[in-house]
């Protein structure tokens, strides 16, 4: 058997963290079976979904890796494939009209609710003849449920679960309107697209129940289930915008690395011994469902930070320029040349390790090819006085003299230099970094100069020597 898993979200907002993470499960049990993982648009709800956020789900899908194997199936093309099923399961009497009004059910659901019924239809439409429908009422169609007995469910994730028939109500597969209901699409919509491993939120347990007796009314193969605990705040309550839930899109924008939102979700809820970074190539080849836990999870955006930072170091430097290069070009108002581009290459060892994020990294990289005069922080304006204006001086005349630009000997100059004038190096190096980077927060000054080049930071300190002259 080929293994077919599905992610089936609604669109009726965006694509959250939890939501990404169970595409990511079912992405990975597909490949480490080397089967297929589809991706069907639940948006039979057309008030509430929207094309935005259809295309925010399948662009963030896409941005993670995590494309399906064949083109999403929308569920709302499929309406006359699901209503022909319900015909034919009251061809069968396996379902029913029900012209129940709403005041009745009103009163039916409180009766229930008092008498700590979880079953609230009492099915009083369930034998009746539609003759003695009332006027003026369009009928549901309701599924016949078998009221003895009980239906068991071998979770992949919870283990074996066992529900009494009585405790199931009649639910609606058709409404009034003529739309299908999501019990009853979402089980035509999983056996037509031949889904082998039903892996979602355990939020839908209870469906699994009723969507397991219509796969049985209809003779239809019934997949395995797992149902993942859901992914909690720190605080441990559920996951809200007040947490930071964003769509996955804003992710994108914060700066976050695909790889590293990848590894920090698996990492919620599922397990491979002590590993803390795990590749996409051993998370398939290790990924099994047994190792989900059962306990919720939860939330931590400094161990999210964390590993983005840890996939912004591995991260080749061209990769990152070009990641960096569109924000940069847009930010300075200027076109990288080949000359630029080479000059943030050099730099990129330098500052990714002090980065957490690719906003962070952008910004740490915008002296590095600032339009001549760069500007000095106002806050560091002070540490330029006259004193310190005056050591740059003779030490541009001495850097003027190197024959071999490299960092080894730029730090042995300075050193001796700083020596030779009986101060700290921290007396010469924190002024040329703010000459030279317009902050007193950037990587080592011999980097700088380095990366820069002599014909870069010369220009730069003439610049400051010529506005303080």
């Amino acid at each position: 058997m080929n293994t077919v898993t599905r992610f089936a979200p609604s669109p009726t907002g965006f694509l959250h963290i939890g939501g990404v993470r169970t595409a990511l499960f079912n992405w990975l049990f597909a490949k480490h079976s080397e089967g297929k993982f589809l991706l069907r648009i639940e948006d039979t709800d057309k008030k509430r979904s929207s094309k935005g956020a259809v295309d925010e789900i399948i662009n963030g899908l896409d941005w993670l890796g995590l494309t399906p194997d064949d083109k999403p199936i929308f569920q709302s093309e499929r309406v006359n494939r699901h209503k022909k099923i319900v015909y034919q399961l009251l061809q069968n009497e396996k379902a029913y009209p029900c012209y129940s009004s709403q005041e009745e059910l009103t009163i039916m659901r409180e009766k229930s609710r008092k008498e700590g019924k979880t079953r609230l239809y009492d099915g009083r439409w369930r034998n009746r003849d539609p003759k003695e429908a009332p006027k003026g009422i369009v009928p549901v169609i309701r599924f016949k449920a078998p009221l003895e007995g009980s239906t068991t469910l071998d979770d992949l994730v919870q283990g074996t679960i066992t529900l009494k028939n009585q405790d199931l109500d009649d639910m609606i597969l058709l409404r009034a309107d003529g739309t299908p209901t999501y019990m009853l699409s979402a089980v035509v919509d999983d056996h037509d697209m031949g889904i082998t491993h039903i892996l979602r939120g355990d939020d839908h347990l209870t469906n699994a129940f009723r969507q397991i007796q219509l796969f049985q009314a209809i003779e239809w193969k019934i997949p395995e289930f797992g149902h993942i605990p859901l992914i909690h705040g720190p605080d441990g309550t559920k996951l809200s915008k007040r947490h930071g839930a964003l769509g996955i899109n804003r992710y994108k924008e914060l700066g976050y690395l695909p790889d590293a939102i990848l590894n920090y979700l698996m990492r919620l809820g599922w397990s491979h011994g002590n590993e803390e970074i795990i590749s996409l190539s051993n998370a398939i080849k290790w990924f099994e469902i047994t190792a989900i836990g059962r306990s919720s999870s939860r939330i931590n955006f400094d161990k999210l930070n964390s590993t983005n930072a840890h996939y912004l170091r591995e991260t080749n430097n061209r990769n990152l320029l070009e990641l960096l290069k569109p924000e940069i070009q847009k930010k300075l108002n200027i076109n990288l040349n080949p000359e630029l581009c080479e000059r943030l290459i050099k730099g990129m060892p330098g500052l990714k390790i002090r980065a957490k994020n690719l906003i962070e990294l952008t910004e740490m990289s915008l002296f590095y090819v600032i339009s001549r005069p760069i500007k000095i922080e106002v806050q560091d304006e002070n540490i330029l006085n006259r004193n310190s204006i005056t050591l740059l001086k003779k030490l541009y005349k001495e850097l003027k003299n190197i024959d071999n630009w490299s960092e080894k000997n730029i730090e042995i100059l300075i050193r001796d230099y700083s020596e030779s004038q009986q101060i700290k190096l921290k007396d010469i190096a924190q002024p040329m970094r703010i000459a030279l980077s317009g902050s007193n927060t950037s990587p080592g000054i011999f980097e700088i100069l380095t990366v820069l080049g002599r014909k870069e930071t010369l220009g730069r300190l003439n610049d400051l020597f010529s506005k303080r002259d």
